[in-house]
């Protein structure tokens, strides 16, 4: 089992290397989430994301609004809205609106002490001032496994696929990949906080590939 999470970790942080980057960037995300558990299996959750970058500086505020079915033990279906404004080293540049559909897939195996999961997420996208609804899927697999009393370790893979071209998505086919590792652990009953890594490579489909390097912290209150 050893030998399996070292597999897995390489995977993670090696598979979306490419030594050909036209442009690398450090940047730090911060996410808040908040969960609030309904009855008859619904919930609703409110995620906020922070990103600001070497390059860029401050440029997204990212909010999404979802509702939540919990059908069984595993499948989870969701509906959401994310409002995306965009900035400019905190100058602000132009909005975002997705509509997002979700089904995720919580422990649907275990393998010794990894538990895995997933979810399949589409996403509709518009941009103020742009014409065209741009499309894409973004499937994530995650394996999950316990540290050290209630701290787990996380590692995970999610995969962009653009399903057409409009104004602001220029790739169609497979657009980027994040592959990160995080640490979490529960403060109390209701709070957790997670730290970790993501690398994200941005695929082009005409010229060099483009890498991030984020340091990442969350913070997620449960009801």
């Amino acid at each position: 089992m050893r030998t399996l999470t070292k597999a897995i970790a390489l995977a993670a942080l090696c598979g979306a290397a490419n030594p050909a980057m036209a442009s690398e960037d450090t940047q730090y995300w911060q996410t808040a989430t908040l969960n609030v558990a309904l009855p008859d299996g619904f919930k609703i959750q409110n995620e906020t994301v922070f990103r600001s970058g070497e390059a860029k500086g401050f440029y997204e505020l990212e909010n999404t609004l979802s509702v939540g079915k919990k059908v069984n033990k595993v499948v989870t279906l969701w509906l959401g809205y994310t409002f995306d404004p965009q900035y400019s080293h905190g100058n602000f540049t132009r909005r975002e609106h997705r509509a997002r559909q979700q089904v995720s897939f919580d422990n649907f195996a275990k393998l010794g002490k990894v538990k895995l999961s997933g979810r399949l997420r589409l996403e509709e996208r518009w941009r103020e001032g742009l014409p065209g609804t741009a499309w894409r899927l973004r499937p994530q697999v995650k394996a999950s496994m316990p540290l050290a009393g209630k701290v787990n370790l996380s590692i995970a893979n999610e995969t962009f696929i653009n399903f057409n071209n409009t104004a602001f998505q220029g790739n169609d086919g497979l657009d980027r990949m994040r592959n990160s590792i995080s640490v979490s652990m529960p403060i109390t009953k209701q709070i957790t906080v997670e730290v970790g890594y993501l690398n994200q490579h941005t695929f082009a489909a005409h010229g060099t590939d483009n890498g991030d390097h984020v340091l990442t912290s969350g913070l997620s209150l449960s009801f």
